[in-house]
């Protein structure tokens, strides 16, 4: 049974920083491209980076380009998002997301994390 748990989400204050956490299990952790989505109330979820098997390789959304950061450890099957200069517009529900594939935006993702809630207050 393959799971994947987000932690780190929270409250923080516009400007400041939070690191997201995703521990996958139940599948080969290398195998899988790893990233993460978010959704806003009322909006459709949009895709925020994955990070490639090898975890040389990382792509962003421009809407966080710069300020956010993507690391695994497949050791640790965990990969993580460290956020930085958040904006009240960052506020979202937050997913990992799990692929068996080159990237997250050529397919749907084969696995999903339950979400952490990340607010950011102006």
């Amino acid at each position: 049974q393959v799971q994947l748990v987000e932690s780190g989400g929270g409250l923080v204050q516009a400007g400041g920083s939070l690191r997201l956490s995703c521990a996958a299990s139940g599948l080969t952790f290398s195998s899988y491209t790893m990233g993460w989505f978010r959704q806003a109330p009322g909006k459709e979820r949009e895709f925020v980076g994955y990070i490639r098997r090898s975890g040389g390789n990382t792509y962003y959304a421009d809407s966080v380009k710069g300020r956010f950061t993507m690391s695994r450890d497949n050791a640790k099957t965990t990969v993580y998002l460290q956020m930085n200069s958040l904006k009240p517009e960052d506020t979202s529900v937050y997913y990992c997301a799990a692929r068996n594939g080159a990237s997250l935006t050529s397919g749907r993702p084969d696995y999903w994390g339950q979400g952490t809630q990340v607010t950011v207050s102006s």
